[in-house]
């Protein structure tokens, strides 16, 4: 299912959006577009707090919040969904890459090209979950990209996920082993035990130390004792590869 969200503050340019929304999933029923639509910046924030969205369609200019502000909000708020913004002028464009936006399209909105990017933007999220790890929270299921954790740790009996954004997300308890939790984590060649309760991602360690390992933000990870010689492998290894790619 492909969780759409559109923002549009004037009715006239809302329905107009909405309707194009809705023969685009008309077309595409492989998809399962579910659609949602908002009126106001802030209305859509606070139903992103409750709800996950794959893909937001904003526009730019609007009161109170702007599409721009919106977007760092919901990047603030530890929202991935790609974000195409709408606008009368070129002149938000630049400021649309605080929002790391997917794509920038001018009104009035052509079908033909929202269509397009539509399509990119569902063949981009279709890759970005298949490098997710889906997380039970209280919240319900949450997608977190692999590429946007530092590290995980148990605590209090469940899996807590830091982000690159300094935000976490915790698990539910856990009732297997922290091992057999993080299992995907540590199937990628990203990710690194080091320790019976710690996984970390080695595009973000700056330093391995003697008993800990530094992480890009501070954070001192600890380090099982005899597994130093094995992490500076590793980690020689994950960027001699090749595979040091930054995270989207």
């Amino acid at each position: 299912m492909l969780k759409l969200a559109l923002c549009d503050d004037e009715a006239e340019q809302r329905a107009a959006v909405s309707k194009m929304l809705r023969e685009y999933a008309a077309l595409r029923p492989e998809l399962t577009v579910k659609l949602s639509v908002f009126s106001s910046g802030l209305e859509l924030l606070s139903a992103a707090e409750e709800e996950h969205f794959d893909l937001y369609v904003l526009d730019v200019v609007m009161p109170g919040l702007s599409g721009i502000d919106l977007g760092v909000k919901l990047r603030e708020l530890g929202r991935y969904g790609a974000i195409v913004y709408l606008s009368i002028s070129p002149e938000y464009a630049v400021e649309s890459y605080a929002a790391r936006a997917f794509y920038y399209l001018m009104k009035p909105v052509d079908p033909a090209k929202l269509f397009h990017v539509l399509d990119q933007a569902a063949a981009s999220l279709e890759k970005q979950k298949a490098s997710c790890v889906t997380v039970k929270t209280r919240e319900g299921l949450v997608l977190v990209p692999l590429d946007r954790i530092m590290y995980v740790e148990l605590n209090n009996r469940a899996v807590r996920y830091h982000l690159s954004n300094n935000t976490m997300v915790d698990s539910l308890t856990v009732r297997t082993s922290f091992q057999e939790e993080t299992a995907q984590l540590l199937s990628d060649a990203r990710f690194f035990q080091s320790g019976a309760s710690f996984a970390v991602n080695l595009y973000y360690v700056s330093a391995v130390e003697r008993s800990s390992l530094r992480m890009d933000n501070g954070d001192r990870v600890p380090l099982a004792r005899g597994r130093a010689a094995l992490v500076k492998q590793r980690w020689s290894d994950y960027w001699l590869d090749g595979q040091s790619e930054e995270p989207r």
